[in-house]
């Protein structure tokens, strides 16, 4: 795949997730058209999410047919070129009314990620980073925080019900003694957004879906932020952990969060 065919395929994306980020307020600002259910304990599921995922089924089907799909709600297969789509992430905050949740579109070329677009469109804001381009919020460059200081430092922590609860909780206490504030707030694609813009200076889930990072692990990673080897084994398919950081504290957040083996490009920022 040639330059001209990412760069391509980037510009598609932004188009696309314009179009989406419209349809995904229009359910929001209805509260009574969301048709909310559950999948499980504390995983939420509201018809804009079934309605965004196959609206960028559709477009990037018809546009990009050689290229696979995977979508968190109809799933699919891994490929060569594939798409990695999180219709609304943070649908727990969608359903409440909370504005911080996201759409997230991820391009993985050979397994790694090279492209990553990630709209808040309650917030106005969208993500955006091409491998090699950095990064971008609203067309702006961005970088993350430099923070050197654990005792001074934000770190958010996702949740998973994957994971023990007392792993979870072990960790929070660990960051708590260390000095760093830890806060959680229901979106890791927005989360790991925020490290790349320097709002929190870490983002750590011990075992999150690629939905949720492959368009926020491109964004990070061009923004300067070292990040963990997220898709190496069967990581496409069955999640792995996750750990985003400002590159100084990268240590003692391995050790606080037991989330180590930096990908190369992240041991090149760091």
């Amino acid at each position: 795949m040639t330059p001209a065919d990412l760069e391509r395929r980037y510009y598609a994306v932004l188009g696309l997730v314009s179009e989406a980020s419209r349809m995904a307020l229009g359910y929001f600002n209805k509260s009574d058209s969301l048709g909310i259910t559950m999948k499980g304990a504390q995983d939420w599921l509201t018809l804009a999410d079934g309605a965004v995922e196959d609206f960028l089924r559709q477009r990037l089907t018809v546009m990009f047919p050689g290229d696979g799909i995977i979508g968190e709600e109809g799933g699919g297969q891994a490929s060569d070129a594939v798409w990695i789509i999180d219709p609304i992430d943070g649908t727990a905050n969608f359903a409440r009314g909370d504005r911080n949740w996201c759409i997230s579109i991820g391009f993985l070329l050979n397994g790694v990620p090279v492209i990553g677009i990630i709209a808040a469109p309650a917030m106005e804001e969208v993500y955006a980073a091409r491998r090699g381009q950095g990064a971008t919020m609203n067309g702006q460059p961005i970088s993350v925080s430099g923070a050197t200081d654990i005792a001074r430092a934000a770190v958010e922590l996702g949740w998973s019900t994957r994971v023990p609860a007392a792993r979870y909780l072990a960790v929070i206490e660990r960051g708590y003694a260390a000095g760093a504030a830890m806060k959680r707030s229901g979106s890791g694609a927005l989360g790991i957004c925020h490290v790349a813009i320097g709002r929190s200076d870490a983002y750590a889930e011990l075992h999150i879906n690629a939905w949720d990072v492959a368009a926020g692990l491109v964004i990070a990673s061009e923004a300067g932020a070292a990040v963990n080897d997220f898709f190496a084994g069967d990581g496409i398919a069955t999640g792995n952990p996750v750990l985003c950081c400002t590159p100084a504290l990268r240590a003692e957040l391995e050790a606080m969060t037991g989330i180590a083996s930096l990908s190369p490009q992240a041991e090149r920022h760091a």
